[in-house]
């Protein structure tokens, strides 16, 4: 039986920082000397650019993963799996995604379509990375139903905080109905600037309302430009700026998730410095 665990960071909310943790998280776990799989499971492909990946319409992708394991076509892994040069795989994306949407509808076992395509790969990785797009079509409840666990990333802003009853329940009716083994792996407090006093009150509204049940990093992810000057340039932050406080930060994170948030304390998220 494998031992890969399978997660997946997903909000209904776009710009909480799905993508760069996913990335972010991946690497920082390579670095725990852990084997990495990513999959970009978003249509723009985000993760797939970010990474540096431009030339998406003249590659396969997991759409076509999705589309042979509809058709029941034995799935070629080796020209899709792509090898980033930090030490890190990924199963790429682009707006082919979007046209399975519909086909996934009329599959047989629709919600577990993508579940089998990973099993193609689990004995490769200890972990598999899966970044949602931020909805909830047929390709996210199959991110969900393929996940051990789901990490949550909330921007700590009042309209994010405002998301996360929905999400919520939408995840318990997945367990209930589809996925009984998915956990929640913990809320990700993201974007963080403990200068102003709005971040700082929705960290302290999250942690009220939601610790009794939902487990809280205790890591928080601090606002970092140059996140962005990473990607721009396909590299992750470790590779751009080892140093830097978010690139120790998913480092942290890296360490809480893979210890499985045994020394958590969730009642006390860690302060952006």
């Amino acid at each position: 039986m494998s031992k890969c665990k399978v997660i997946a960071i997903s909000n209904h909310k776009g710009g909480v920082g799905k993508t760069t943790t996913s990335l972010s998280l991946g690497v920082a776990l390579t670095k725990l000397g852990k084997k990495v799989l990513l999959v970009d499971t978003d249509p723009q492909g985000d993760l797939t650019i970010c990474m540096g990946y431009y030339d998406q319409d003249n590659m396969k992708t997991i759409a076509n993963m999705i589309k042979d394991s509809i058709d029941d076509i034995p799935i070629n892994t080796d020209d899709i799996i792509l090898h980033h040069d930090e030490n890190i795989d990924l199963i790429p994306s682009n707006l082919d995604l979007s046209a399975m949407e519909i086909p996934l509808m009329s599959a047989m076992n629709r919600e577990f379509v993508l579940n089998n395509c990973l099993k193609e790969v689990k004995d490769n990785y200890d972990y598999i990375i899966i970044d949602c797009q931020p909805s909830l079509g047929m390709i996210t409840i199959n991110a969900l139903a393929s996940a051990d666990k789901v990490i949550i990333p909330v921007q700590t802003q009042y309209l994010a905080a405002k998301s996360m009853g929905q999400l919520m329940e939408t995840i318990s009716k997945i367990k209930r109905q589809i996925n009984p083994n998915l956990k929640v792996g913990g809320m990700l407090l993201t974007l963080v600037d403990n200068r102003t006093n709005i971040s700082k009150s929705t960290q302290s509204q999250l942690t009220n309302t939601y610790s009794s049940f939902i487990p809280i990093y205790n890591t928080t992810i601090p606002m970092a430009v140059k996140v962005a000057e990473a990607t721009s340039i396909g590299k992750s932050i470790f590779s751009y700026d080892k140093r830097s406080r978010i690139a120790e930060a998913y480092l942290a994170l890296a360490k809480e998730v893979d210890c499985d948030g045994k020394n958590r304390n969730k009642n006390a998220p860690t302060k952006d410095r």
